[in-house]
């Protein structure tokens, strides 16, 4: 199973599952789980080829969905979904093929279509193979390293959470070639097959400054989610999230409750 970081809460509400997108963890979202769990459990994953959780050569949509839906069978067999970029593909999947586990859906910034930027992307996937990491000793140096081909110190930021320097050798905590050879699907949006309009109520949440999920995206999602609702969060990007955390939560928490 996913590996899964679990706040608890002194409640009988259904557990907030926490599904990260592409080269994010768990441990991203700790601060917003932590207080998300004031009325509910949360359960952060790491995706498949993330984090501490197992690789494999499948990263496709189904793949994921399927690892979610056994995280909620053993947590009581339904759940609140939340799902970030390729996390929120992978929630709708689940939401589309498995309703009877979702209660309620949270979508941050992502569509149901095909996003084709994969070069950039790629590029940062490449990064990471080619960046000499076996005689690292500190972070500082290795983002001096990864500054010379990632020049945003910020996605250097979020890449570099994923580094280990402990136990054992230096290693990212990526599957980088799976990733690589399945970044194509990563970016597609394939239709699952047996897929019914999901009725239950849901959020999509959108970053203002984002050009991930756009007004002209709602009449798709509309079809496939019918209760869907939409919010934008102004001074946000795709990172929402991170940028405007405590506007993010609040939203969430509004909804769920």
């Amino acid at each position: 199973m996913l590996n899964t970081v679990i706040y608890p809460a002194e409640t009988d509400a259904p557990p907030l599952i926490i599904a990260p997108g592409l080269f994010g963890s768990a441990r991203n979202w700790n601060a917003i789980a932590k207080r998300l769990s004031a009325d509910r459990p949360v359960i952060a994953l790491d995706m498949r080829n993330h984090g501490d959780s197992f690789w494999d050569d499948d990263h496709s949509y189904a793949a994921m969905a399927r690892d979610i839906a056994e995280v909620i069978e053993a947590h009581g067999g339904q759940a609140d979904v939340m799902g970030h970029s390729m996390g929120g593909k992978a929630a709708m999947t689940l939401a589309l093929t498995r309703p009877e586990l979702v209660r309620k859906l949270v979508i941050a910034d992502m569509a149901p279509k095909n996003y084709a930027h994969g070069d950039s992307h790629g590029s940062l996937i490449e990064a990471m193979q080619e960046m000499k990491i076996d005689d690292l000793s500190s972070r500082s140096v290795a983002d001096e390293r990864l500054g010379e081909r990632i020049v945003d110190p910020g996605t250097r930021a979020f890449l570099l959470q994923s580094l280990s320097l402990r136990d054992g050798p230096v290693r990212w905590k990526f599957n980088l070639n799976a990733l690589k050879a399945n970044l194509d699907a990563i970016l597609d949006w394939p239709d699952p097959k047996g897929m019914q309009p999901f009725d239950g109520p849901a959020l999509f949440l959108s970053g203002a400054n984002s050009h991930y999920l756009q007004p002209e995206d709602h009449a798709e999602i509309l079809a496939r989610f019918p209760q869907a609702r939409f919010v934008v969060i102004e001074g946000a990007g795709h990172w929402l999230h991170a940028e405007k955390p405590r506007e993010f939560e609040a939203d969430v928490a509004r909804f769920l409750g």
